[in-house]
């Protein structure tokens, strides 16, 4: 009886240090995961401070914990600078929103063909589209301009909104996700119901993949919205420019007409669109991680 005793104290000191332990590693969590919260929103918040501070305290160094009394008179240069900066938000919404759409919806579709059909050739044109990611946008960019001219399409958004559906990173990801969510069985049930290719992959195949098209429009709207090196390229006109053409000529401005406030309040203003787009699309990531097909 005694022995039985021993043996359940035993047990129950093991828990007890068990939990504990629990309680420890649950801690140092927490603490690790509000330091790196911390370090990635504190560069958010000095930038809203600075673009509540004058030309001359920003010239003048330093880091302010509080926010100055010069917001309005930024926000109002902002908005009668020289530069058409609203204007250039909806031409860089205008492009990020489309081109989001195209590589989404197109890259979810090359994954379904490749995942669905088998067919000659198939794992030739999965290496070959996987290869295209080896090769960077710098690399092409002579030929593409020299392209995009002699088809008349320099100076328009057709060349940024048109080649973003051509996401090998984007199909490679979209691949993957699929091959977990995508059952062959739950497409040939659909098949044998009398449903075709496009009612299937619209009905079927996009709800299942709501979380991954989510956080790829995330990307792709975040990486056209930020997007410098093909919009300066392309686009001449002063109204056409993307916002991140306008910020770069902003800051290029010679001495007498640069304003860091107003610089700073652009970017702050750029960023919005992006949260706005972020907590739109983060709920369809939460509420798809469970959504899948049936097991084969």
């Amino acid at each position: 009886m005694a022995k039985t005793t021993f043996i359940k104290d035993d047990s129950e000191d093991k828990s007890k240090s068990r939990g504990a332990g629990v309680t420890v590693r649950r801690i140092i969590a927490y603490v690790v995961l509000i330091i790196l919260t911390f370090l990635c929103l504190i560069w958010f918040y000095i930038l809203f401070v600075n673009c509540t501070r004058s030309k001359g305290e920003l010239q003048m160094g330093g880091f302010s914990a509080l926010p100055s009394r010069y917001f309005a008179k930024n926000w109002d240069g902002m908005v009668h600078s020289t530069q058409p900066i609203i204007r250039g938000m909806f031409n860089s919404l205008f492009v990020a929103a489309l081109s989001a759409f195209l590589c989404t919806y197109v890259s979810t579709m090359t994954a379904y063909a490749i995942h669905t059909y088998r067919f000659k050739g198939r794992d030739t044109a999965l290496t070959a589209i996987l290869a295209v990611m080896m090769i960077p946008t710098q690399v092409t960019a002579l030929g593409f301009i020299n392209l995009i001219t002699k088809m008349g399409m320099m100076d328009s958004y057709v060349p940024l909104i048109v080649p973003a559906a051509a996401a090998p990173a984007t199909f490679f990801y979209m691949k993957q996700y699929m091959d977990s969510v995508l059952s062959m069985s739950l497409v040939e049930a659909a098949r044998i119901d009398g449903a075709g290719e496009f009612l299937i992959f619209n009905r079927i195949a996009i709800p299942l993949m709501k979380p991954a098209i989510s956080v790829q429009a995330i990307f792709s709207f975040v990486f056209n919205w930020n997007n410098y090196f093909t919009p300066a390229l392309v686009l001449k006109t002063e109204t056409k420019k993307t916002l991140p053409v306008l910020i770069a000529e902003l800051r290029s401005a010679d001495f007498l007409k640069f304003d860091m406030g107003i610089v700073y309040m652009t970017i702050a203003f750029s960023i919005f669109p992006v949260i706005i787009v972020y907590l739109c699309l983060s709920r369809n990531i939460v509420s798809g991680v469970t959504l899948g097909g049936v097991k084969e």
